[in-house]
């Protein structure tokens, strides 16, 4: 992909994602980025397109289309994992320890890990949607953002459980 089409084509696909998301409520972020991704993929199979804008705005388009469908089909998690839905009080009280430390373990955390796993965990269980415009940030990028915000979790966590010694 040339440079002079990317500087051409960027405007345009501004515009366009701005419309189209507002139409169908999706992140125009969102739909620039998957817009972006199909005209790479295009660009390495069949070459670039005969009429670049024409094509933009009806992968504009699609894309928004799809954005609304996948939206429809969202549904959210449950708020608490499975095996806590026994009330006895031990149980209440286990649960209420490991929700302590996690959320200890995620203030602690580097950068804006702490306010994306803090959304992630709310009790009101957003939406990636919902999230991504309370952050500021693209929906697409909430994904690989929370992939390493649990890898840092995750290491901080297993360096904190201390080893088992050994018996005998």
């Amino acid at each position: 992909m040339t440079h002079e089409m990317v500087d051409t084509l960027r405007p345009l696909l501004a515009a366009e994602a701005s419309a189209e998301a507002y139409a169908t409520g999706t992140e125009s972020g969102d739909l620039e980025q998957a817009v972006w991704l199909r005209l790479l993929e295009r660009l390495g199979t069949d070459g670039p397109p005969a009429d670049p804008a024409a094509w933009l705005r009806g992968a504009v388009r699609f894309e928004a289309r799809r954005a609304g469908r996948t939206a429809r089909f969202e549904r959210p998690y449950a708020s608490e994992p499975a095996d806590e839905s026994r009330s006895d009080p031990e149980q209440l009280a286990l649960g209420a320890a490991r929700r302590r430390a996690l959320h200890s373990a995620v203030r602690r955390l580097p950068g804006r890990c702490p306010r994306l796993m803090a959304a992630l965990l709310s009790p009101q269980d957003l939406t990636y949607r919902e999230i991504a415009r309370e952050l500021g940030i693209s929906q697409g990028s909430l994904g690989p953002e929370r992939s390493r915000c649990l890898g840092c979790l995750r290491r901080m966590l297993t360096s904190e459980v201390a080893a088992p010694e050994p018996r005998g």
